[in-house]
């Protein structure tokens, strides 16, 4: 029996894409608004990207939902984003126990107690938190934060109000080094001898591998041929943009031919791999990457690449140079 909905299932992808495109193009002078905005929520440059790409999102199904475009974009997306780290954090402390919570609290992230808008003791609210943020990072008016927070003046002047009491200093205990573990090693050694044979054994048969807010590949065979490959041989490509496309010429100028390494380091409790390219003026992180282990096995890659203000937070904090490769890994007109 013939399938009515083959011949739409087959343009969807393809019509979805375009139009994912078209709204992050759209969107794409508030990307890096959004993303401080998440990191001083967060207080993690992990967990603002991992935010940042959820708002993005869920802000594209709820765009395609509405009667008509947000008549203020930058506090409509900053609502959504809200939205998402409010309810992520009332999901977590009803599911944490509270010795566990009390524990987290006096082993918080010395870089994360330091961010802006004061350090915020661990009491304080999402909501007054966010309001904090809105006001003292963003210097927005009351009445956007209304917006933003989908509340009242009232609400968000209380909230303020309750927020300014609670600032404090946290405290800034060292942190503690983890040693890596051998699939760490396993997995530098197999991309600086360019084996992509010998990386991609290091995948179990039902890792996910993705380029962040890109692209996801499932399985060894999937992620060889697509991210593994890209990540290993890009470089080649890279240094031939303005001819053959595929990135922006101005994010790539200068960059050689030459397969990228990679460096271990260690970055706020966790191991994570750095992407070293050459260029006509020395090395530059352009990429991060994290993995996640079973064993001595890997059961999920994520890659950064496009995702510049993640990559110049953490780089930043490591105190490494880095270069930009933009938002895009398509160019307009070739969705």
């Amino acid at each position: 029996m013939s399938n009515p909905f083959e011949p739409l299932e087959a343009e969807l992808p393809g019509i979805l894409r375009g139009s994912w495109h078209r709204f992050l193009e759209t969107y794409e002078p508030l990307r890096s608004e959004l993303y401080r905005y998440c990191r001083h929520l967060t207080r993690s440059p992990w967990d603002a990207e991992d935010l940042a790409q959820d708002a993005l999102a869920r802000a594209f199904v709820t765009l395609g939902q509405m009667g008509a475009a947000p008549e203020h974009p930058r506090a409509w997306l900053f609502r959504v984003a809200s939205n998402l780290w409010i309810d992520r954090v009332r999901r977590m402390r009803r599911e944490e126990p509270l010795g566990d919570r009390e524990a987290a609290v006096a082993s918080v992230d010395p870089i994360a107690s330091r961010e802006a808008a004061g350090t915020l003791i661990g009491t304080l609210s999402p909501q007054e938190r966010a309001a904090v943020v809105l006001k003292d990072v963003f210097e927005m008016s009351l009445d956007e934060i209304a917006i933003a927070l989908a509340t009242t003046v009232g609400t968000v002047k209380s909230a303020l109000h309750r927020a300014r009491g609670k600032l404090a200093e946290s405290p800034e205990p060292k942190p503690v080094a983890k040693p890596a573990p051998k699939v760490i090693d396993a997995f530098v050694s197999a991309f600086n001898a360019g084996d992509l044979d010998r990386l991609t054994a290091l995948l179990l048969d039902t890792s996910a591998v993705e380029v962040v807010g890109a692209t996801t590949q499932y399985g060894q065979e999937a992620a060889k041929k697509t991210v593994l490959y890209g990540m290993l041989f890009g470089s080649t490509r890279m240094s031939e943009a303005a001819t053959r496309g595929g990135m922006d010429p101005r994010f790539v100028a200068g960059v050689l031919p030459e397969a990228p390494r990679v460096e271990a380091r260690e970055h706020r409790g966790e191991w994570i791999f750095l992407h070293w390219y050459r260029h006509e003026d020395g090395e530059f992180v352009r990429a991060i990457t994290r993995v996640e282990a079973d064993g001595e096995r890997v059961a999920h890659v994520g890659n950064y690449f496009f995702n510049p203000d993640f990559i110049a937070d953490v780089c930043g904090e490591l105190g490494v140079p880095f270069r930009s490769n933009g938002y895009r890994w398509w160019l307009t007109g070739k969705c």
